[in-house]
């Protein structure tokens, strides 16, 4: 009879029942996102807006693609010299391979886009499915990005795209937890 449910179990939750009290900390059942999550929602955002402003950037100069890349490319070294230089150089190349096929190009970035706002909804609205996606998404490439920062010349990017995923994982995980999905 403990797990019938009683008459006032169907009332709406109150701001108080909806807390769990642990000493001196309070902590939200469910339903709310932690500061630490929403930033990452926030980082996903962002990135799925510079994807797509990247991509109309490449839209709007794929006419005169090669020329574009060599101006940029040139006041890129002039005013930073070889700061990220690889980066820049890899970026071209993926411009270069995209302008061979600018519709499937497009629609990769779109679908990343879409990836990115999608694990943002989920993890600012406090959705398990948003956990398991943002730990499994960056947590996949940790083991490619500490390869790649081993057998390549050291590049400071790589070790900050890398530091940042182990830190995106880290928060993740730890709300999961505290939130009993694992």
């Amino acid at each position: 009879m403990a797990n019938w449910p009683r008459q006032d179990d169907q009332l709406p939750l109150s701001s108080k029942d909806n807390e769990c009290h642990t000493g001196d900390q309070i902590v939200k059942a469910h339903g709310t996102a932690s500061e630490s999550i929403k930033a990452v929602a926030v980082y996903e955002v962002v990135k799925g807006v510079g994807a797509l402003l990247g991509a109309g950037a490449l839209w709007s100069w794929h006419t005169d693609l090669e020329h574009w890349l060599i101006t940029a490319t040139a006041s890129w070294q002039q005013v930073f010299g070889q700061l990220l230089a690889p980066q820049v150089d890899s970026a071209v190349h993926i411009a270069q391979v995209a302008s061979q096929n600018w519709s499937v190009f497009l629609l990769l970035i779109f679908a990343y886009a879409s990836l990115r706002f999608l694990e943002a909804y989920g993890l600012w609205h406090d959705k398990t499915w948003a956990y398991w996606f943002g730990v499994l998404g960056y947590g996949i490439f940790i083991p490619i990005e500490l390869y790649y920062l081993i057998v390549s010349p050291f590049d400071w990017f790589k070790l900050a795209i890398l530091v940042s995923n182990i830190i995106i994982v880290i928060v993740v995980y730890r709300n999961m937890k505290r939130k009993g999905l694992i």
